[in-house]
């Protein structure tokens, strides 16, 4: 068994090294199909997690005419009432808004400053339940309060989620389709260069046939040529998409201005990773098998 195994790693070995260059080829290759769809699921995984985050911290906003008094303010709070499904109600006043708009933007809040009146109203803010967040007793209530004397606008976060859900399920069907592609064209390459490598020792295996060695025996090291390929592309990826989730943010992120936190990548987590790796490994190992079996007819 111990001797099988040298003589397996034995002619994988020399197969990568003597067809290095057609092989790094297929390992290039299989790397940037596998970094497109990590890009993907990095970028995926940040849209998902910001929906989740957005929607465990649903708030619904109504603005106020800002011919409103105080007291006409304190009146529409308490028609609007604190409903079951509400954690919060909180009233933010003109000046509060102000601030918080110079925080969110401080390279715009020299606009702000200059002008002469206060541009934005006073408005009433509810916390939602995350449980009750998308439920239809939620948006009608949200759609009666909006229709009530002195209120002018509605913001309610809960469209945002869903757009961002979508634009995540978008994103993830983009990255399979492109990376299936790749995926593919990987396949057929590495089919072809072990093709390529079996024809070149082609004299070899007729020894093994005549000495008496296996099917199993002859393909086994083509077998393992395949896996190594699509591994070290797969585990090449891993590395590259580290640097651009690591570079990305410092050399593009500032140019995103207010999309910064929506386009950056989250690093696939380690069951992803090792999915990506196995992805890898399971193309070569195809690729590979295909390829003897066709025209070695072993």
């Amino acid at each position: 068994m111990i001797e099988k195994l040298k003589f397996f790693l034995s002619v994988t070995g020399n197969n990568l090294w003597q067809f290095r260059t057609r092989n790094l080829f297929s390992v290039t290759i299989i790397c940037l199909s596998f970094l497109t769809v990590g890009i993907f699921v990095s970028l995926t995984n940040n849209l998902r997690d910001a929906a989740r985050e957005l929607s465990g911290n649903m708030t619904v906003a109504f603005y106020l005419d800002k011919e409103l008094t105080a007291a006409g303010i304190e009146a529409v709070r308490r028609e609007i009432g604190t409903p079951a499904f509400v954690e919060s109600v909180r009233i933010v006043t003109p000046e509060e808004a102000l601030e918080r708009f110079k925080t969110s933007f401080p390279e715009l809040a020299d606009i702000v400053t200059g002008l002469k009146a206060n541009p934005f109203p006073a408005s009433i803010e509810l916390r939602v339940g995350a449980k009750a967040s998308a439920s239809k007793e939620v948006v009608a209530f949200v759609e009666a309060v909006g229709k009530r004397p002195g209120v002018t606008d509605v913001l309610f976060n809960q469209d945002w989620v869903e757009k961002m859900q979508g634009v995540s399920r978008l994103a993830g069907a983009i990255g399979a389709f492109l990376g299936g592609i790749l995926i593919l064209t990987s396949f057929f390459i590495i089919s072809n260069v072990v093709k390529l490598n079996v024809f070149a020792r082609k004299n070899e295996i007729e020894i093994l046939r005549f000495v008496g060695g296996t099917n199993l025996f002859i393909r086994v090291p083509f077998w393992l040529e395949g896996i190594t390929l699509g591994l070290l592309g797969s585990l090449l990826s891993l590395a590259l998409l580290f640097l651009v989730v690591k570079l990305f943010p410092v050399y593009l992120g500032a140019s995103l201005g207010a999309l910064q936190d929506l386009l950056k990548f989250r690093y696939p987590d380690l069951t992803q990773s090792l999915l990506l790796l196995a992805g890898g490994a399971a193309t070569g190992f195809i690729g590979s098998a295909t390829s003897v079996s066709k025209f070695l007819k072993v």
